[in-house]
């Protein structure tokens, strides 16, 4: 196929037809030189090649959509890490101070007045209760408060009330 179509052929009418955008641009420079589009002589490479392809400017704009996706994809897969890993210090403290309550309710016994500090191990991990308790206003029964940290971070308060047996 030559690189001119020439004028009225059906070859040069098909191709010129295959796309509206190049259909378009030809009449368009058809009337620019003063000629009607049947009339013109164009190289359909041309018209081929702007069809075909991206533009530098269209490749960054999609390339700039894909790195922020990317980037929020990234950013919430983080923030669900952190969250899981939140959650599972939580459970394990609970375990801790629920644990620690439930021996004093077990040790059928009124808790002496005090602060107390026990170590806890949970899933190979070691944290600390700290027991506080208080007197009420009733003496038959006790507010104890466990606190729970691993090393220096607070993870868990809990607290409840014991009574006499």
């Amino acid at each position: 196929m030559p690189a001119w179509t020439p004028k009225g052929t059906p070859e040069g009418i098909a191709d010129a037809r295959r796309s509206l955008r190049c259909g378009r641009a030809l009449r368009l420079l058809g009337r620019a030189v003063g000629r009607p589009f049947g009339h013109a002589q164009f190289p359909l490479g041309l018209c081929r090649r702007a069809a075909a392809g991206f533009t530098l400017i269209e490749v960054l704009v999609a390339l700039g959509i894909v790195a922020v996706a990317l980037a929020a994809g990234a950013r919430a897969t983080s923030a669900l890490t952190e969250n899981a890993s939140r959650q599972r210090d939580a459970l394990l403290a609970q375990l801790c101070a629920q644990n620690t309550l439930v021996q004093l309710r077990l040790s059928r016994q009124l808790p002496d007045v005090g602060d107390s500090t026990q170590s806890c191990e949970q899933a190979r991990r070691r944290f600390t209760v700290r027991l506080s308790v208080r007197g009420t206003p009733n003496p038959s029964f006790r507010r104890v408060d466990a606190r729970v940290s691993e090393g220096d971070t607070p993870l868990l308060s809990l607290s409840t009330v014991v009574g006499r047996y």
